[in-house]
Parts: structure tokens; C-alpha cells; sequence
């Protein structure tokens, strides 16, 4: 991820990030191309390297900090760049931090497994409050994903951000969020249902020409079948015999 900022003076800062969960993934080497070709291709811009380590577990092995290369007193190569192990950093420290991006990590950072709970609760309402809907759509999935919330986990955490006052306003939008989701899926679903309807009424006209008044049961068999049934079995009636033959399961 590229993060360009130019400053009133002309000074062009290039920050280049790198996010790596697993820091055996992490090449040294691959960062310094990366590096290099950002240096060739913006000449006019002080790029620096900058990884953030994801994984929430304290280190036993340390990963390469820098490289060079030297013969003599000459130094031809030396290259570092900055790391962030997010999970040095208390997530508590962070909670009243003005920055989206600090927000979507905060299930990265250390906290107790007490704290959890108010870390991804906090993560939801600082992104909510710095950034516009369209983006809080955008990324709050990335604080799920970091945070590795399952659904069941969700649905308590937005009891928690509904019964809390400080949370009204998200609890709000996720409420109305919700309920234009659910109109979007009762018309797709009430469209679907309805064209079932529509193809099982034209069977049930094809097979009654075919085959004479229809009886209870297949009626029931019709009206309880599947998409994919209703279209196998209008595909049979042109080879049945029998109405028994196309119904068959």
C-alpha cells in the first residue's frame, strides 16, 4: 500500500506499507526491490519502507532489520526500514485515536481476552465516526476479518453498540442498514418465489393436457417443489407415459 503526502515546500513523502501476518513470509530482499523501484520511477520523492507485523503474538526469533554490503571501509549497500509489530501496542492507548486507519487495526493490537468485546466495539465506532457511510461500508469487513468475528459474535456485539447510549448513532445506521438490506432481499426473494409460482402453474397446465385432471397429490408434489425439480420434470413429459413417470423423485 502506497501513502503519498506532498508538503507546501514541494517535498514529496512516499510511504510504502507492507502488511504481513506471518513474518516468515517476509522478505527483506523483496522489500528492498519494491524500494528501489518506487525510488526510480517518483526520483522527486523520499520513499520509506514501513511493515506492519499483524500477528498477534510475541516474537521468540527476530526478522532481518537491515542489510548491507561493505568491503573495507567502503560501504556500496545499506538498507532498513521501519517495522510495527501492532501487537507492542496497548489497544486501550489507542481507543480515542482520530485515525480510521488506527480503527481497523485495533483488533491487531494486545488486549486481554476480557477486552475483546469493547476492542472490536470501539474499532466499529471510531471508523464510524471518522469516515463517511459509503467508506465505513467499505472497511468495517477489515475489522471483522482482523478481528476474526463470526456471526454469532456479531449479532451480540450490535446488542451490546444497541443498548449502549454512546453507540446510538451507529446502532441507528446499522438498524436502517439493515432494514434496506432486508427490503432489497424480501423484493429478490418475493421476485423468485413469484417466478416459481408462475413456471409451476404452466407445468401444472402442460401436465393436466397431457394427462387429465391432476390429483391431490401431484398438485402437493408441485406446489412444494424445488426450481430445479419443476424444470426436470417438464423436461419428462414429453417421453412419460404416465404422470407417475414425470413426478417420480
Amino acid at each position: 500500500m502506497l501513502i503519498l503526502f506532498t508538503f507546501e515546500s514541494g517535498k514529496i513523502l512516499l510511504w510504502l506499507v507492507e502488511f504481513q501476518e506471518d513474518k516468515q513470509k517476509f522478505s527483506i530482499y523483496r522489500l528492498l526491490r519494491y524500494t528501489t523501484d518506487l525510488m526510480e520511477g517518483h526520483p522527486e520523492a523520499t520513499v520509506v519502507p514501513l511493515v506492519l507485523f499483524t500477528r498477534r503474538a510475541r516474537w521468540k526469533k527476530d526478522v532481518t532489520r537491515s542489510i548491507e554490503s561493505r568491503l573495507g571501509d567502503r560501504e556500496f549497500l545499506h538498507f532498513e526500514y521501519q517495522l510495527v509489530r501492532l501487537f507492542d501496542y496497548r489497544a486501550t492507548d489507542y481507543y480515542d485515536y482520530p485515525n480510521p486507519v488506527v480503527k481497523i487495526l485495533l483488533p491487531k493490537m494486545n488486549y486481554s481476552p476480557g477486552e475483546r468485546g469493547e476492542v472490536i466495539r470501539r474499532a466499529y465506532q471510531g471508523l464510524f465516526e471518522l469516515v463517511k457511510p459509503v467508506l465505513f461500508d467499505k472497511y468495517v469487513d477489515f475489522i471483522d476479518v482482523y478481528a476474526g468475528v463470526k456471526e454469532e459474535e456479531k449479532q451480540s456485539l450490535y446488542k451490546e453498540i444497541f443498548e449502549e447510549k454512546d453507540t446510538a448513532m451507529l446502532a441507528q445506521y446499522i438498524r436502517e442498514k439493515g432494514f434496506q438490506e432486508g427490503l432489497v432481499k424480501g423484493k429478490l426473494e418475493g421476485k423468485l418465489e413469484g417466478e416459481l409460482k408462475g413456471k409451476c402453474a404452466v407445468l401444472e397446465r402442460q401436465l393436466t393436457r397431457r394427462f387429465g385432471p391432476l390429483p391431490a397429490w401431484a398438485k402437493e408434489q408441485l406446489n412444494s417443489a424445488t426450481d430445479a425439480q419443476l424444470d426436470n420434470w417438464a423436461e419428462r413429459i414429453l417421453d412419460a407415459q404416465t404422470l407417475q413417470e414425470v413426478l417420480a423423485q
